[in-house]
This record gives structure tokens, sequence and C-alpha cells, in this order.
């Protein structure tokens, strides 16, 4: 196994992201358009925070309730902002940083998505999904 392979060499950087001004109804289209479960929130270049899908699965109701679910989901989507439900602080990583210590970093933490940022721009994310199949690549 290469031990100093950096993460850019298994990031994506064909980047789907939501701006912090967007809506709940446009991220779970995104989600949904994309098969994708994490999205950085960005201002311009700069990241803001990252939505999981499953954060949108807390705030959703529609499991409890007889309606249509897209209405439901679309009512309770707009109760809320992007910032709201979006986690802030987020941990990142440069691309230069070592999928090694970018395995340690995930495997420790209750999270599957990393955001890469070079000089203050987010230039891709790695996630779990990433990493298993980096190393199924290995075998």
């Amino acid at each position: 196994m290469k031990k100093r392979t950096p993460v850019s060499a298994i990031m994506s950087t064909n980047l789907v992201t939501l701006n912090h001004t967007d809506d709940l109804v446009t991220a779970e289209k995104l989600f949904k358009e994309h098969k994708i479960r994490h999205i950085p929130v960005v201002s311009g270049d700069v990241i803001k925070g990252i939505l999981s899908y499953t954060d949108l699965l807390r705030i959703s109701f529609a499991d409890a309730v007889d309606e249509d679910e897209s209405e439901v989901d679309t009512i309770v989507y707009n109760m809320f902002t992007i910032e709201q439900v979006m986690v802030k602080n987020v941990l990142s990583v440069a691309s230069d940083t070592t999928i090694k210590e970018v395995a340690e970093i995930l495997a420790q933490q209750e999270f599957h998505a990393l955001p890469v940022v070079d000089n203050g721009k987010l230039v891709g994310i790695v996630t779990t999904t990433d990493l298993i199949n980096f190393l199924l690549q290995q075998f």
C-alpha cells in the first residue's frame, strides 16, 4: 500500500455545493439528483459548513404523518434554513494530507466526509466511501 499518497488522489473535485442562502428543498433535490450524502455549504469559494442527507432526515417528520411525503418535507424544510441545519466549524484537510491521516481522522470522528481546503478555498471533498474504494483497489 502506498503510505504517503495524498488525499488529492482520491478526493472528489467535481463538487456539488450549496450556497449558504439556498433552501433545504434545493438541498434535497441535489442529494437525490446526484446520489450523494454530503454537500459543502459555501459562500463563494469559502466553506461555511457541510450538510449531510442525515441532517435533512433528522428534521423530516414525513415518516410520522399520513400526508403526501413531498408536501410534508417541503413544509418542514421551509421552517429551517441551511445554516440552522448544517454542521458549522467543519474540520477540513489540505489536499496534500495523506490518505492515512484522513482515514485516522474519519475513524475517530462521528462524520463521514471531510472538505479539502487549500489556501482558504474549497478544492474537494473526501468521504469514507472514497477511502473504502481506495482500499479495495489495493487488493
